[in-house]
């Protein structure tokens, strides 16, 4: 599992290119492309016609619609488009797709109630081990073993997964199966760029001097200097130097917690009190020198000079993606949005978002989601067709069904080279941003439209393609390195003496990578989970607030009052269960170091 460590460290920067995953979950976002289907890479017309699969022996004849439960996706609805017209013409299914981020969390606790929260589920780890002792969740340990590429992963990924749900577990069954699991190690962080970092457009920074930035004024002060000089786009669509929004919120406010990475600490999952650093440090959220309440005074400072988007309160997530696309934002924090707007055709002009280094940040990363990364793919018990929904996940997690989710379709938006590797087509460099229209054969519409809505995989574009040798990533095709040797890259690259960020943030002692832990940490009473519920919508509707305050006084009357409220509330029982959930993730953090 190793073999990908050297090849890792190989990467170039690659701030130029055509970035895929778009979309999050967070807590983490990711989403998008897909395969080939047939050598020409297009989806084969004839597979769902026929009565059974020849290798499967599972009959397709009948259509089936699956009603997907989907805490990652960003769209409610049918699956539309070329990836609803890919997976209907080899499967005869369509995918229903509910989703708690479109529909409010009281579709969960709904549809949970009634016993039946959907066929193909795609829920976090705490809602699984609410779902299993319910008898809602299907035991695949069985129908795994007779998957084809599935079951390459079982002893080493799925197996200890589900073996620390071992309380309501105990005989090792396979329940669930983690999402973005990559195939490098433990340990490995393979990425060329963390997954929270200060990003902003290169150009623009450069327009102001590219001063040096020792820490947040700093970095306030450059954000004022830009809006100055660059208040509109081309196209005369106003720019903002931050823009936030409320739709991801969850134990916390998800704006504030991704920047206390850039200082150390992190909010571990299945936790909404607490936050913790390389060194096993745990803060409380509320905690007068907590990076929660550091990065709450950032966003106050930035409103006060008029640096926030006064959107913010009232936009969602999709608002934001059309900013981006358009340049509309100055200050950038997940490392996939630069796939908005950076192509190899505009950093060849030296125009992109890049990352900017903050002279007092110490960045805490996790290493690649070797075991998966907080969500799992279920079946629901009550599944009428579970064969063929086991068969279309085991395609998901196919050179196939990989190819197709990460990167589009052969012929469209990639081609082989004569060396038997895949490079970016130039429609393929754009097309997500573009929203480029597909042609018919492929089922029409916009190409972001008719991406897939799952917006999560199984296994992540951190596997190897056993047909190139390289990740499906296409950011790290050899051949997407070549295009982007760009100006911006260049540039970045000669100004900061790195060839990738976190090569940068390595060298100058910048950055903590630890080990990615995904497990059982236990699930809420239903005391907590009342608890956690009234504590969390506090924090967040008060950290609003406080952002928006008129002053300092008020700010801080807020924290204060903050502070005290959050006790009645429950917060001492919510943050002793997240604390000893926190103790865990520090011991097996040090158990992967010390076995690596």
């Amino acid at each position: 599992m190793n073999k990908d460590n050297k090849l890792a460290r190989k990467y170039s920067m690659l701030l130029g290119t055509t970035l895929l995953l778009v979309t999050t979950a967070m807590s983490g976002c990711s989403g998008n492309s897909n395969n080939a289907a047939t050598a020409t890479g297009s989806p084969d017309p004839g597979t769902a016609t026929e009565s059974s699969s020849p290798a499967t022996g599972i009959d397709h004849s009948k259509p089936l619609t699956i009603t997907v439960f989907d805490n990652a996706a960003n769209y409610q609805g049918e699956q539309t488009g070329w990836y609803g017209k890919l997976i209907k013409d080899k499967f005869n299914i369509t995918l229903n797709v509910l989703s708690p981020q479109v529909a409010g969390d009281q579709l969960y606790k709904t549809r949970s109630a009634s016993g039946d929260l959907g066929d193909l589920l795609i829920i976090d780890n705490s809602q699984l081990e609410e779902l299993i002792p319910a008898g809602m969740i299907m035991d695949l340990t069985d129908k795994i073993k007779n998957t084809e590429y599935l079951s390459q992963y079982v002893d080493n990924h799925f197996k200890p997964f589900n073996n620390a749900f071992e309380s309501i577990n105990p005989d090792g069954k396979i329940y669930g199966l983690p999402t973005f699991t990559a195939d490098t190690s433990p340990t490995t962080f393979s990425e060329e760029l963390p997954y929270s970092s200060p990003l902003m457009p290169w150009d623009y920074y450069k327009g102001i001097g590219a001063p040096k930035l020792n820490n947040l004024t700093d970095l306030l002060n450059a954000l004022k200097q830009m809006q100055e000089k660059y208040p509109k786009t081309a196209d005369g669509k106003p720019i903002v130097p931050i823009t936030l929004w409320k739709d991801w919120d969850n134990g916390s406010m998800e704006n504030v917690r991704w920047l206390s990475n850039w200082y150390g600490y992190e909010q571990p999952e299945g936790t909404t009190t607490i936050q913790l650093n390389a060194k096993g440090d745990i803060v409380p959220l509320v905690d007068d020198n907590s990076m929660y309440k550091k990065i709450l005074q950032f966003y106050y400072d930035a409103n006060q000079m008029g640096l926030v988007d006064p959107d913010s309160p009232s936009q969602d997530w999709n608002k934001v993606n059309e900013k981006l696309t358009g340049k509309q934002v100055l200050l950038l924090w997940y490392s996939w949005e630069r796939g908005f707007y950076n192509t190899i055709e505009r950093g060849n002009k030296g125009d992109g978002n890049v990352a900017i280094p903050i002279a007092d940040t110490h960045i805490i990363q996790n290493s690649d989601a070797y075991f998966g990364s907080g969500r799992v793919f279920a079946i629901g018990s009550k599944a009428k067709n579970p064969e063929r929904i086991m068969e279309f996940m085991d395609w998901l997690s196919s050179p196939e069904g990989l190819r197709y989710y990460t990167n589009g379709f052969e012929g469209f938006n990639y081609e082989k080279t004569a060396d038997g590797k895949f490079k970016l087509t130039k429609v393929g460099q754009t097309a997500f941003q573009d929203n480029t229209p597909v042609p018919e054969e492929y089922g029409g519409g916009g190409y972001q439209d008719g991406q897939s809505k799952l917006n999560t995989m199984i296994m992540s574009d951190f596997v190897v393609d056993p047909d190139t040798k390289e990740f499906y990533n296409n950011t790290y095709w050899n051949s997407t390195i070549e295009a982007n040797k760009t100006a911006l890259t260049t540039e970045w690259q000669k100004t900061y003496n790195a060839t990738t960020p976190t090569e940068y943030y390595q060298k100058n002692n910048m950055i903590d990578i630890v080990p990615n832990i995904n497990t059982s940490l236990g699930s809420d009473s239903s005391d907590i989970k009342n608890k956690r519920s009234q504590t969390s919508d506090y924090v967040k509707n008060t950290s609003w607030k406080m952002i928006f305050a008129k002053d300092q006084a008020e700010f801080d009357k807020l924290w204060t009052k903050l502070q005290s409220d959050v006790v009645g509330l429950g917060w001492n029982d919510v943050i002793a269960v997240d604390t000893e959930r926190a103790q865990k993730i520090v011991k097996m953090r040090a158990d992967a170091i010390a076995n690596k």
